[in-house]
């Protein structure tokens, strides 16, 4: 596993939600990352990482090849990879997400 890889699998099994994404949730660079953001939200967690791909190319490249996903943002829960932006509102919408978020969620 190269150095990338071994950074970005720490930050998803160190971490109880993780959001790649372009910017971060205060200040989302794209509208796809927002629309994640606030998806989370709408779920109750408040307090989750992000990773601004944008800052790091190697991270950008690398979450790509680590997930084998072409596309940012990416949503991990738990240490696994859920997918982007259009499956997490799928998910949300069909009430999927957030069992998976119930014991991370705020009330």
């Amino acid at each position: 596993m190269s150095d990338v890889q071994q950074r970005i699998h720490e930050t998803v099994t160190n971490n109880p939600v993780v959001l790649y994404m372009k910017g971060d949730a205060r200040f989302p660079q794209c509208g796809f990352s927002a629309a994640v953001v606030q998806v989370l939200k709408l779920c109750g967690v408040t307090d989750f990482v992000t990773v601004n791909v944008l800052a790091d190319e190697e991270i950008r490249q690398g979450v790509k090849e680590y997930a084998n996903w072409p596309t940012i943002p990416q949503l991990y829960i738990k240490g696994e990879f859920i997918g982007g932006c259009d499956i997490v509102k799928e998910m949300y919408q069909s009430g999927e997400l957030q069992p998976l978020l119930a014991d991370i969620a705020k009330p």
